[in-house]
């Protein structure tokens, strides 16, 4: 891994409407913020910070010496709570800041580093995140599956949870499930870096109405005239826990690791 340096935050919430306390859930004998944890450290992270506002979370992070910063409970979304991190912690405003969402046990260290790599090589960033390919009709129409669209260079143009780009001709013709290779279909990963100046402007925003349509946060950042560089992940991102099925996935894929 390359020796970028960086910081890591792990917005964790206990309240979730779907799955209650799942930050401090067992997983393969350990709690999932702590996997979570545990990949961050892997990554190669100069510093790895768990961010909470409730105590039930605090308490579990410090069962295993986790750096932990306690943060306001009226934050909408997790960028809120690290922008509250970086300026509690002082945080130089160069500082590359990659979000890691503390649902997200199964995430590759290896991809962490790599959108912190990403964003040290693109100053014109303002976010760097991360894509894969998309090969199948059921995850391209899915809107649980995020989509991004970008640039001959890798700039994000949009995201969707419609199917982006819309392959008018093969679309409308009666095809199997196979995408035509010729068309970029991607997947949106969420994970994301910043440096530590661009949180504090992006929180200043007003939510946009085309995130507002898609409950895509990112979209903002397009909104108000901002750069986002993605690049395609170095390996399978893995997936985030949302529901009592993801949990039981991740559940078998840790301990088979």
């Amino acid at each position: 891994m390359s020796q970028t340096d960086f910081k890591v935050v792990l917005p964790a919430r206990y309240a979730s409407s779907r799955l209650p306390g799942k930050p401090v859930l067992d997983i393969a004998g350990k709690p999932m913020i702590q996997h979570v944890y545990e990949r961050a450290c892997e990554s190669g992270a100069s510093e790895v910070v768990i961010a909470t506002d409730d105590e039930r979370v605090a308490t579990c992070a410090s069962s295993f010496d986790a750096e932990v910063c306690m943060t306001s409970s009226s934050h909408h979304s997790g960028t809120d709570r690290i922008a509250e991190v970086v300026r509690k912690l002082r945080w130089a405003d160069d500082t590359i800041v990659v979000n890691l969402q503390g649902d997200e046990p199964c995430m590759p260290a290896q991809l962490v580093n790599q959108v912190a790599t990403d964003m040290a090589s693109h100053a014109h960033a303002d976010i760097t995140t991360l894509s894969c390919k998309i090969t199948d009709r059921k995850t391209l129409f899915d809107p649980h599956a995020v989509k991004v669209v970008t640039d001959a260079e890798g700039y994000a143009l949009y995201f969707s949870r419609a199917p982006i780009p819309y392959h008018r001709d093969e679309f409308l013709s009666d095809q199997d499930d196979t995408l035509s290779e010729d068309i970029p279909f991607a997947r949106h990963i969420g994970l994301y870096a910043y440096r530590a100046a661009f949180l504090e402007k992006f929180v200043s925003w007003p939510p946009a109405p085309l995130e507002q349509a898609e409950s895509l946060e990112q979209l903002r950042v397009l909104w108000h005239g901002g750069v986002i560089h993605v690049t395609e992940a170095a390996v399978e991102p893995g997936h985030g826990v949302d529901t009592e099925e993801d949990l039981q996935r991740a559940v078998q894929q840790l301990q088979l690791s």
